[in-house]
């Protein structure tokens, strides 16, 4: 196997053979493409921790395809975390700064609440792929976040791959990936996609990409030796 191009099935056994399995889970937002990294990770662990963030603005669509995920998949400890209450109840009482503070929005709802959660693990696999925004073209296999592993173990997939994975393995799709949402995340920032872009659905219309939890990223030497670590032979 060569550096660059590990197979997504190769970073997640050496990710889970290079740290404490109560140290690593999978950060799931449970949207359209979630199913195939969350089947890759079921297929070598089922008991590895899968966290989901509940921000209480999403699509009532995404609880029951996470529900019904967690049970076709057969995952044994999915984590639901919520945002801080007392912190909504001050800047957010009515559920509307989205509207007009969308990073604020996402701070409160997802970013402190994900902090919490990273800060008990060492580890943490993401679904991100490259294909999926122009702000995520060089996106690599991990990264070093305050000091510890973001693992992307779908970097390197197509949305071909994507799309034979689901049919390979049969898994349950999104529903409203069947009606024209290719990137789903909270229900008053998400629409449709927009043009060839497939998160050009969220928070369309204005500046913001990304809602912060996978920013704060360092690519150093640690990063290198833990690919080098996953290219090694008989992992």
């Amino acid at each position: 196997m060569k550096l660059q191009k590990p197979s997504p099935d190769e970073v997640i056994a050496a990710s889970l053979t290079l740290f404490d399995p109560k140290k690593i889970a999978v950060v799931s937002s449970f949207g359209a493409e979630s199913a195939v990294l969350l089947h890759m990770v079921s297929q070598q662990d089922p008991d590895v921790p899968v966290v989901f963030i509940d921000t209480g603005r999403h699509f009532r669509e995404t609880i029951a395809y996470r529900d019904r995920l967690r049970d076709v998949l057969g995952l044994t400890d999915l984590r639901v975390i919520h945002p801080p209450a007392e912190q909504l109840q001050t800047e957010d009482p009515q559920g509307t700064l989205h509207a007009g503070k969308p990073d604020r929005c996402c701070h409160i709802r997802k970013v402190v609440p994900m902090r919490d959660v990273t800060s008990g693990l060492n580890a943490w696999f993401t679904g991100r792929k490259r294909y999926q925004a122009r702000t995520r073209s060089g996106l690599p296999f991990v990264e070093l976040v305050d000091g510890k592993m973001r693992v992307n173990p779908l970097a390197g997939m197509s949305e071909t791959d994507i799309s034979d994975y689901f049919v390979r393995h049969d898994l349950p799709i999104h529903p409203l990936a069947l009606v024209g949402y290719p990137s789903i995340g909270c229900e008053p920032c998400t629409s449709t996609a927009t043009n060839r872009d497939k998160r050009s659905g969220r928070w369309a219309g204005i500046s913001k990409t990304e809602c912060g939890i996978h920013s704060d990223s360092r690519f150093d030497d640690r990063t290198v030796r833990a690919m080098r670590t996953m290219e090694a032979p008989g992992r």
